[in-house]
């Protein structure tokens, strides 16, 4: 078991997790009902306030507290108790991330910052959201670094040793992080905080886009690799094997790091001001993305089997029937997995510039990201919290309770999968995005589009109700994991931390330096960004003034 500190401060940020949770789902229901023009909202509060908070609070808020509630105690586990300065930065962090997660919401629900979840410019909120988001990023950073040290301390002690493959996998989600946010930071730093509070008064509209976009892709990975750690090493131990290659794993996650940041320009081919040439490069680099994830796909397909074949499994398929479905730990994180093959599917459509124009501002790309980051990871994340939350308060996950998850992640899959689909299909009709209102004036055209079953704003509405029964229900389950469930008894499965044995003999060690890595990363950034970056710079148009449109 983890340390008494430890404990606290994971609980702290996974509670802080499941109340943006609780708020953001609330806030997805009034959207859905919204768009089928089913529910008027009082006159302090308007649609897109709703939108903002909704991105914002389960798109940044809740997968960062959990992501870091969910290291914190896999660092813990598999590098040793926290030495007093790394708890001391890591609850400063924690806190810092607080204050900004509270003052910013404070600011959208205020009606003061209703920007959505990509504050875009020209609209232009309160200078202190600007400040909120900045505080929320540098405490994330602190915490990262006292975690960095933590590693540190121990590559110290163990001089010439790999280091377990979780702590590894973390280690490249910070890189990760870290590097992406540079972009982020320095938007809101050097341009959105100047021209909120009036220092300045126009903005370079482009340069703020891309420099988000330099964030905002990689902020998936993010999002991402956390999850790829729990189907790495939590399904081989559950499904009782080894993780299929320490080294395969070790690389892919280096790849997600090269590959995942230069590509922001993908989400910007229909703006002006880049040239075709370095949009096609981020495009291209954009698909060698497929690489690690074919990688993480074969290495899980191959546990599968090869823990089938050791329980007597025949035939092509025969491993199927030997996996744990019984245990919800495995099915809820096996069908998130399952999800992530239609959402990556669409990722190739969208990074595609003939596809993206086709479908960039429409309903699809709403789809898309709710079948890729609201289902594997988000489901993902339901699946760790069945034991995590048992490991860290010292309960377990009776049988009542274990029937509950079950009907909560068969909700999710089915709420998701109807107004996903619905979301994709008119996204391909024409219905746009980031609007509350899609009918184009009642345009016969127009609709006809809503005629279809799976073109249908109603069906956009049964699946975000079903899908709220389920995040209610999820509330439900965590509240009896907390502070319900009877105290786990010795050697009891749903309060362990399950992490699967993996061989690191055959690793080579020039995968654990970081210098190497690290500075391919940054030499393909500037690459990709340094000279369209000097263009956005030298070469501006006349910048902006701020909107306010609510």
């Amino acid at each position: 078991m983890i340390g008494n500190s430890e404990r606290k401060l994971a609980l702290s940020n996974i509670a802080v997790a499941y109340t943006a949770f609780l708020i953001g789902t609330f806030c997805g229901l009034i959207q859905v009902f919204m768009r089928n023009d089913r529910l008027e909202l009082p006159a302090w509060l308007d649609y897109y306030q709703v939108l903002t908070a909704h991105g914002v609070l389960l798109a940044l808020v809740y997968t960062t507290f959990f992501i870091y509630g969910f290291l914190i105690t896999g660092m813990s586990k598999s590098l040793g108790t926290f030495g007093p300065k790394v708890r001391l930065w890591s609850w400063i962090g924690f806190f810092v991330t607080l204050i900004g997660t509270v003052g910013a919401t404070i600011e959208i629900i205020s009606g003061r910052a209703s920007v959505l979840y990509t504050f875009y410019a020209p609209l232009k909120a309160s200078g202190w959201f600007y400040v909120d988001l900045a505080l929320l990023i540098i405490g994330t950073w602190i915490m990262s670094f006292a975690l960095i040290g933590h590693y540190m301390q121990w590559r110290r002690k163990n001089p010439g040793v790999l280091s377990p493959l979780f702590a590894y996998m973390t280690m490249a989600t910070f890189a990760l992080w870290i590097i992406s946010c540079l972009g982020v930071v320095a938007a809101v730093l050097f341009q959105y905080i100047p021209w909120a509070f009036g220092f300045v008064d126009t903005i370079n509209v482009e340069l703020s886009r891309s420099l988000f976009w330099y964030f905002g892709h990689p902020l998936v990975y993010f999002w991402l690799l956390p999850a790829y750690m729990a189907w790495y090493l939590v399904i081989p131990k559950l499904v009782g094997t080894k993780v299929f290659s320490d080294s395969l794993a070790r690389l892919s996650f280096l790849l997600f790091i090269l590959f995942s940041i230069p590509v922001g320009f993908h989400h910007q081919l229909g703006e002006p001001g880049v040239s075709d040439f370095w949009k096609f490069l981020q495009v291209t680099l954009t698909f060698m993305v497929v690489i690690p994830t074919l990688m993480t796909a074969f290495s899980l397909f191959a546990v599968f089997e090869t823990s089938g074949r050791q329980k007597g499994a025949k035939g092509l398929f025969g491993w199927i029937g030997k996996l744990p479905w019984s245990d919800i730990r495995f099915t809820s994180i096996f069908i998130a997995m399952a999800f992530f093959i239609p959402g990556g599917a669409g990722g190739i459509i969208n990074a595609s510039f003939q596809l993206n124009e086709f479908i960039h501002n429409t309903l699809w790309v709403v789809g898309h990201f709710h079948i890729t980051v609201g289902t594997p990871v988000a489901m993902t994340f339901m699946g760790i919290s069945f034991w995590l939350i048992p490991y860290l308060t010292g309960r377990t996950l009776g049988k009542t309770t274990k029937k509950l998850a079950y009907v909560q992640i068969a909700s999710w899959s089915i709420g998701m999968i109807l107004m996903s689909s619905a979301q994709h299909v008119l996204g391909l009709l024409g219905a746009p995005r980031r609007t509350q209102y899609s009918h184009y004036n009642d345009n016969p055209t127009v609709l006809g589009w809503f005629d279809g079953f799976f073109s249908n704003t109603a069906t956009i509405a049964i699946g975000g109700t079903i899908l709220f029964f389920s995040a209610m229900l999820l509330i439900v389950i965590v509240l009896r994991l907390w502070f319900v469930e009877p105290r786990s008894l010795e050697n009891d499965l749903y309060a362990e931390f399950p992490i699967a044995e993996s061989d690191s003999s055959a690793t080579p060690k020039w995968l654990e330096n970081w210098w190497i890595w690290i500075g391919i990363a940054l030499a393909l950034i500037i690459i990709a960004y340094a000279i369209p970056i000097t263009h956005l710079i030298q070469d501006a148009p006349p910048g902006s003034k701020g909107f306010i449109n609510w």
